[in-house]
């Protein structure tokens, strides 16, 4: 039996099908989206003009991965630079493996921006005897980088 608060029927016709106008207010004239396995679906764009079903991380889930990161960056500052940079590539390369498919390389840019910026602040709370700079940091990233986000799950690729 299919639960009724957990199961919606929505319009996701592509747009170039359809004479209806979706929405209203600030969303008229915009197809309906919906959020499914972490991921949120809407029409766009190819660079040739067809429309096509996207998909990019959804916003709650891509703010826990963040947060999540953020609270490791907290309970593993005492930890010397190297083990710390171990953990987070272990993290990111996960968040990649799953969250790494075909036009999300937006949503993984942002969440490789938001890791430096957490790990970077808790590294520079460590003391208070010196000030971690970005310059600083740029320099530290060079020894331990952190992994480049990588489409994993590509409709392209043939296997």
């Amino acid at each position: 039996m299919v639960h009724p608060d957990k199961t919606r029927l929505v319009d996701f016709r592509s747009p170039a099908h359809s004479d209806r106008r979706y929405g209203n207010g600030n969303d008229a004239g915009r197809p309906k989206t919906f959020d499914l396995l972490g991921f949120t679906h809407f029409w766009g764009k190819t660079y040739k003009g067809n429309w096509v079903v996207r998909r990019k991380t959804m916003k709650s889930r891509l703010a826990r991965s963040i947060q999540k990161i953020d609270q490791l960056c907290r309970s593993h500052r005492h930890m010397p630079i190297g083990e710390q940079w171990k953990k987070l590539c272990e993290k990111v390369r996960g968040h990649y493996s799953y969250y790494g498919i075909t036009g999300n390389h937006r949503s993984l840019g942002k969440f490789l921006v938001q890791v430096q910026r957490s790990w970077r602040r808790w590294l520079d709370r460590r003391t208070n005897k010196w000030k971690l700079t970005w310059e600083k940091f740029q320099c530290i990233l060079k020894r331990c980088p952190l992994p480049v986000p990588n489409i994993v799950h590509s409709i392209f690729k043939r296997k």
